[in-house]
């Protein structure tokens, strides 16, 4: 017994000399992409998904960029930027859309839909209202596998895209409303803010989300006071203690609300639904009370607006005046500051971009990312988005499902 002993370990002594077979590790195979930006087409949609910057880390990866002439041009990022960091100017919107993936802001058109190659990836915002379920059946008939950015997750559970426009469109909204009470644009001629000896100008905010305390932030460093008004004492709670400041804060009486609206400058409305229309918090009755040249900004347009003389204007004509009160209500506010956004863009895709290339391609990396598999809403041309499947009477599937399936 005691020699078997001896025998094993002289035997694995000796194969320690041996020439070993070699173990490699078998890592993710890396895909090169080629990446398309459409010039945006939507109305007024000013900004473009990469900037020259983002589109050279991209190139410096191995990756290929096909830019559409004039795709940043609204956003003054020109064609030879793009050029000198290695992206490739194309004249012809038909060769972008030969693409691996094709980055948008806004959705694709009827016409670009038609563009798609069969089994590519989109990746752009959903506008839910679009009303038209042909829309989605011609995606679905193209097998694309399709990505909402505003529904991806990052590793906090946030919507990165969404509160990093919300920040600009709170801190940009203030900036209007300075601008619509002086008397460059037939304002009362009023300084937003504060100033020793004159009383401080008031702005009411309604809504305590991301649009609301950027708002604040805002109006609160030009020395104005401020009331936040919303339904959610976790909100309120949550922006007082991210502003490390005392503010006044109410839940939305009608009353208490009035009242303030009596005496306010201006009213920025950003409530904000998760699904289908904001409520409307304000009537008609209560802006006929607001002081004449006071300024309405209703962020919240985009989804219906929360105040009920409200309607759509664009950056062309922004604002009209009813009760003798000043109406801003643009949707993609973001738009009129649209190089500071699409840089705010160009953080958010580059690094995604390059992770998808990473993993191998945008099916190994919905899978692997839970934050990013919230975006999809298509995989391979299979609805997997309930809420949508629900709104448009079509069938779906659990993506999980068809992950566990996926090769």
């Amino acid at each position: 017994m005691e020699t078997n002993k001896e025998n094993y370990y002289s035997f694995s002594e000796a194969t320690k000399i041996l020439t070993q077979e070699e173990r490699l590790e078998t890592g993710k195979q890396k895909k090169q992409l080629t990446i398309g930006i459409p010039r945006e087409i939507s109305y007024q949609e000013n900004r473009v998904s990469l900037v020259p910057d983002g589109v050279g880390l991209l190139v410096n990866n191995g990756h290929k960029v096909l830019i559409e002439t004039n795709a940043g041009k609204a956003s003054n990022f020109l064609d030879n930027e793009y050029n000198e960091c290695g992206g490739n100017i194309v004249y012809n919107k038909e060769e972008v859309f030969q693409s691996d993936i094709i980055l948008k802001v806004s959705p694709p058109s009827d016409e670009e839909i038609d563009m798609l190659k069969y089994k590519q990836s989109l990746i752009s915002t959903l506008h839910l209202g679009i009303g038209n379920v042909n829309y989605l059946k011609k995606l679905m008939s193209k097998k694309i596998t399709a990505i909402a950015f505003e529904y991806i997750k990052d590793k906090t559970n946030t919507n990165s895209v969404v509160r990093s426009m919300s920040e600009i469109a709170g801190n940009t909204s203030i900036l209007i409303a300075a601008e619509y009470l002086s008397n460059i644009n037939k304002g009362k001629g009023l300084m937003l803010g504060g100033f020793s000896g004159i009383t401080p100008t008031e702005v009411v905010i309604l809504g305590a989300g991301t649009v609301g305390e950027f708002a604040a932030r805002a109006a609160m460093g030009l020395g104005a006071t401020v009331k936040v008004f919303d339904n959610s004492i976790y909100k309120l709670r949550r922006l007082q203690n991210s502003l490390g400041t005392r503010i006044i804060t109410s839940v939305i009486q009608p009353r208490v609300l009035l009242k303030s609206l009596k005496t306010a400058d201006v009213v920025i409305g950003a409530m904000h639904a998760s699904q289908g229309r904001t409520p409307c918090i304000v009537t008609e009755e209560m802006v006929s009370q607001m002081k004449k040249g006071s300024v309405i900004i209703d962020v919240s347009i985009d989804q219906g607006g929360c105040i009920e003389t409200s309607h759509v204007t664009n950056h062309t004509e922004p604002v009209y005046v009813k009760y003798g009160v000043i109406h801003y209500c643009v949707p993609n506010i973001t738009s009129r500051v649209s190089r500071t956004a699409s840089y705010a863009l160009n953080n958010f895709f580059a690094p995604i971009l390059i992770n998808i290339g990473d993993e191998g391609g945008i099916e190994n990396f919905i899978k692997n990312d839970p934050g990013f598999r919230q975006g999809a809403y298509l995989f391979t041309g299979i609805l997997t988005n309930k809420y949508i499947a629900e709104n448009y009477q079509l069938p779906f599937q659990d993506i999980d499902l068809l992950l566990a399936a996926f090769h």
